[in-house]
């Protein structure tokens, strides 16, 4: 089944206006997203496709959750359009490596 980019797009906007709607927001920030592995991950291939896209990877693991990959673009805008780009071209990657779209948070 073919991943509904317009869906991810439409929570991604809804998210964060709601997010905005409740909060006094940086100009900038670091933008974190995250994927999980699904059936067959490569997980090193994924983070050498991320890190040559800008993105600064990380594997991350604790013992209450699942492990997953989160990859950082830093000093971003802090707007849905800046976000949404950063999900849409992460996603892309992550999808052709075994991975699912799992949200995205910024920290500024």
């Amino acid at each position: 089944m073919a991943h509904d980019y317009a869906a991810q797009r439409s929570e991604t906007y809804a998210v964060f206006a709601e997010i905005a709607e409740g909060a006094d927001l940086p100009d900038i920030a670091d933008i974190d997203y995250a994927f999980v592995p699904g059936d067959a991950p490569d997980w090193d291939a994924l983070e050498d496709a991320l890190s040559e896209a800008g993105f600064e990877c990380a594997r991350v693991a604790d013992d209450e959750a699942a492990p997953y990959l989160a990859a950082r673009l830093p000093d971003q805008p802090v707007t849905a359009m800046a976000i949404w780009l950063g999900e849409e071209t992460a996603t892309a990657l992550a999808l052709a490596h075994g991975f699912q779209p799992d949200g995205w948070g910024f920290m500024g």
